[in-house]
């Protein structure tokens, strides 16, 4: 029997709130969009059926302020809460409060996402399913002494991760001992701010690994399915600047693995909706189980080119109690699709954050181009919110195709009256190792060490 969703709140902003607002329209169902009160002129306000205040400019007076968001849910009759990714779509107590008050969260069960969320329980799982996992503290780190033993026993470098994290935010590699109260107490402190959430825990960092993951999907009947794996290796700050599909560099045995392991791990948590497995892949070829993503992911453009499918669209299905329509068998990934996250920072001054007025504004097009943004001509950027000011998204019939379409589309876009990276993801798209696929993790910092230790 089937739920009736007629009505659904868009628990975000920017571009991933307008994305989903399409769909919704797509749907003929109606829209609700929550802002702050210095938000109210965004993208996504003017393009849902409904807006409604939940806040001033502070997160966790807003996007976070979880009883708000449910009280606007209750205020405009929406049906479902979508919560796009970051802010509260990976909180389980979000979760817990929708289904208390009957509205239906667009995701897993608040019972789910705390288990995956949980990165002890979720390691034991794979543990249980030979999956390898990457060594590492059993949940959140009490206090610094039981680090500093942890990190001794485990060897550096090691990485702090925040619990409820995503983004890159809450993240800091730690090389020594002396670095480490510094940067448990500083990922503590980034990861509360972005996530209302300040617990982290501690893994072996894995050198210059690639990072790749898994597109699944899965009704409430049972029925499980991958689109595929996504290649994330090129990130800076822990934070992933380009994306693509499919995953070009590993091999069809360690991919065949994955997908295996992917659904099996879904059909044994019972998990729902889409969701993404993140593993990363050494240089020697061994696989490390790193997280579950119990939400949609930025990059999820690229695997919705290469497969013809609308992840958003599969999502408000599954959450209305429809069967999946297709099985493994009917999924074809065709062709190469590349993202490219354009940031509202100077690539050219050390990356600092850039604020102001959008000026001028050319978006590109053509064949084989998608653009996913909220920005318009006149916008105001915030220094209150992530960076991210657009994803340009190409398709091609292979890879090289896909990259000459995304050079064109890099060059045919303009955002004047504030920094962007542009040039940046330009230069880094047109080079021999992202040509050639010589890249990992690790690649955009060694580059930019080796310029800076040119320079000086």
């Amino acid at each position: 029997m089937t739920r009736n969703i007629n009505k659904v709140l868009i628990a975000n902003r920017g571009e991933i709130a307008v994305r989903i607002i399409r769909t919704l329209k797509d749907m003929k169902i109606k829209s609700v969009a929550i802002f702050s009160d210095v938000d109210r002129d965004s993208l996504h306000t003017k393009m849902a059926d409904e807006s409604i205040c939940v806040g001033p400019r502070n997160v966790n007076d807003s996007y976070l302020n979880k009883m708000q968001i449910i009280n606007a849910a209750i205020v405009t009759g929406a049906d479902a809460i979508h919560p796009g990714f970051g802010f509260l779509s990976e909180n389980p107590s979000f979760a817990k409060m929708c289904e208390i008050y009957n509205i239906k969260l667009i995701g897993p069960s608040s019972k789910v996402m705390e288990l995956m969320g949980n990165k002890d329980a979720s390691k034991k799982i794979m543990k249980s399913k030979g999956i390898p996992v990457v060594p590492g503290s059993d949940g959140i780190i009490e206090n610094i002494d039981l680090a500093k033993k942890l990190a001794s026993d485990i060897g550096y470098p090691v990485i702090i991760k925040a619990k409820s994290g995503g983004g890159g935010k809450g993240m800091r590699v730690v090389r020594s001992e002396d670095e480490l109260e510094v940067s448990v107490k500083s990922a503590q402190k980034e990861a509360e701010n972005a996530f209302a959430d300040r617990d982290v825990y501690m893994e072996k960092y894995i050198e210059s690994p690639r990072h790749i993951e898994v597109q699944i999907i899965a009704d409430e009947f049972g029925n499980v399915i991958h689109l595929g794996a996504r290649d994330c290796s090129m990130q800076m700050n822990h934070q992933k600047i380009i994306e693509e599909a499919p995953a070009k560099y590993i091999d069809k045995e360690t991919l065949d693995r994955l997908y295996e392991m992917s659904v099996d791990v879904v059909n044994e948590i019972g998990y729902t909706n889409a969701g993404t497995i993140e593993y990363l892949v050494s240089s020697d070829n061994q696989l490390y189980f790193m997280e579950m993503n119990t939400r949609i992911q930025v990059e999820h453009p690229v695997t919705e080119m290469t497969t013809g499918i609308d992840i958003v669209r599969e999502q408000i299905n599954i959450a209305a109690q429809n069967k999946l329509s297709y099985g493994q068998e009917d999924i074809l990934i065709t062709g190469h699709s590349i993202e490219c996250r354009i940031n509202a920072y100077d690539s050219e001054n050390n990356f600092l954050p850039s604020v102001g007025k959008i000026e001028g504004l050319n978006i590109p097009g053509g064949y084989g181009v998608r653009v996913d943004s909220a920005i318009y001509q006149g916008y105001e950027v915030l220094p209150f919110y992530d960076s991210m000011l657009a994803k340009i998204v190409t398709f091609g019939k292979n890879r090289d195709e896909a990259i000459s379409i995304m050079l064109r589309a890099l060059s045919e876009l303009a955002i004047d009256g504030i920094k962007t990276n542009i040039e940046f993801n330009k230069n880094i798209i047109g080079g021999n190792d992202f040509l050639s696929g010589n890249f990992s993790t690790s690649y955009l910092e060694d580059m930019l060490k080796a310029s800076i230790d040119k320079k000086s």
